[in-house]
């Protein structure tokens, strides 16, 4: 999985319970994978179509790391979905914990909101790293 970002969990992070609100975290994983789903199709114009079920495994809180994982699951005709993992992780000893994942799915859309084809140069890409996967 390739880092996608880093996060450092505010007081305004929290929810009642004293744990980073799940919908903040959702945010993050969005927007992490938004912006890579753009670069790895070369496109701007992508949309989010489905987030999988969000699994929490630990909690998450106030002054904590956090760093959001993703590789690319599939790419279809028109669209990208990925595998994400968001993990706690310690300054002191750099260990990563895994807190939650899910799956995103989006879309390349023209300027009427209508799906396109993901170009070439993305689809060789995703072969290529497919292909390297398969030999190892």
């Amino acid at each position: 999985m390739q880092l996608l970002t880093k996060k450092i969990i505010m007081g305004r992070d929290i929810g009642v319970h004293g744990n980073l609100f799940g919908g903040r975290l959702m945010s993050w994983i969005d927007e992490a994978a938004a912006a890579f789903a753009c670069e790895y199709c070369y496109t701007p114009n992508m949309v989010t179509i489905r987030v999988g079920e969000l699994v929490f495994k630990k909690p998450l809180k106030s002054g904590q790391h956090v760093h959001i994982y993703g590789e690319i699951k599939e790419l279809g005709s028109s669209s990208i979905t990925m595998n994400i993992e968001a993990r706690r992780f310690s300054l002191y000893s750099g260990e990563e914990i895994l807190a939650c994942t899910t799956s995103i799915t989006f879309v390349r859309i023209d300027d009427d909101g209508s799906p396109i084809p993901i170009g070439q140069t993305a689809r060789k890409k995703f072969e290529n790293e497919k292909n390297k996967g398969n030999k190892g």
